[in-house]
């Protein structure tokens, strides 16, 4: 009778996990804040740890709320890698506050004179650093060594890995460079939903304009579009450029003034042709790899911008 109460708990307990979901997934060894740190540390770990992402696609980090079950993931990894420069808002104190080396801003390791000035909001630095490939570099060798110093038994694994990614994006950064050199400067001015593209510009030689500014957290008035608005119809620009995490009614307020206004007609680019920012797109798909999305978006600005 016991045996059969001890089997019927179980049976019980099974239910109820099946009930919720299924049983919960055990910790990560490294819990990556965006999609975009967490490609390289899988690319970096290469299936010998368990690498977590706590924001999926589509998520803006400027405005993420963590639940409380995002917080116990936080607290149980082994390892944090966040962007750090105040790219996750709300997060940033918690994650700075994170102690015993446990959490590590991936931008720790960049030289203070190759960081942009950011707006008023937000931190003084501009966080958006992987748009420019030979940048991101220096962040896949912070992420490399903090994972190395926090798992040293897979040291050799590591640094092999990295190497290979890191030999990838060179060729990327090249292949970039080529990419953007196919459109004539003048025809190098890139509108897009926030300012987050000012790497990108500084790297391969494009003037940008967002709507926002840095952060997606500071909202956009009446002058902000009818100044924009003017910016483009005086310099002719072709086409404005959606991005897959931020929502497109405030460039779509752009584009209605520039043709009210100024009688100028621009393209709005969006839907699968939106352009990534601060997230890469779902698994398994072309631009669920921060090399997928750096070629998906040069590929989009210069189809529309030639």
């Amino acid at each position: 009778m016991l045996k059969f109460i001890r089997l019927s708990a179980v049976t019980v307990a099974a239910l109820f996990l099946v009930g919720c979901g299924g049983p919960a997934q055990p910790p990560a060894d490294v819990l990556a804040t965006t999609s975009i740190i967490g490609d390289a540390a899988e690319r970096i770990a290469g299936g010998r740890i368990r690498v977590d992402v706590l924001m999926g696609p589509g998520t803006d980090p400027h405005r993420f709320q963590p639940s409380a079950g995002d917080l116990s993931r936080l607290t149980s990894a082994k390892l944090l890698l966040f962007n750090g420069l105040h790219l996750e808002g709300k997060m940033t104190d918690h994650l700075e506050q994170t102690t015993n080396g446990r959490a590590v801003a991936v931008t720790r390791d960049l030289p203070l004179d190759k960081l942009l000035l950011a707006d008023a909001n937000g931190g003084e630095h501009d966080p958006h650093v992987w748009f420019d490939v030979s940048l991101w570099k220096t962040c896949v060798g912070t992420i490399r060594d903090s994972m190395i110093e926090k798992f040293p038994e897979h040291a050799d694994a590591f640094r092999a890995n990295a190497a290979e990614y890191l030999a990838e994006l060179d060729a990327l950064d090249l292949r970039v460079r080529e990419k953007a050199s196919s459109l004539s400067k003048e025809r190098r001015v890139l509108v897009t939903s926030h300012d987050a593209f000012g790497y990108f510009a500084r790297a391969y030689g494009f003037e940008v304009k967002g709507l926002q500014g840095v952060s997606t957290g500071a909202e956009s008035g009446t002058a902000d579009v009818s100044t924009l608005a003017g910016f483009i119809a005086t310099r002719k620009v072709p086409a404005l450029f959606t991005e897959t995490s931020v929502p497109p009614r405030g460039l779509q307020q752009v584009l209605d003034a520039v043709q009210r206004q100024h009688g100028w007609n621009v393209h709005l680019v969006g839907d699968h042709e939106s352009l990534y920012s601060d997230s890469l797109g779902p698994k398994g798909t072309p631009t669920g790899t921060y090399a997928g999305t750096v070629l998906h978006n040069i590929d989009i600005i210069v189809k529309h911008l030639q």
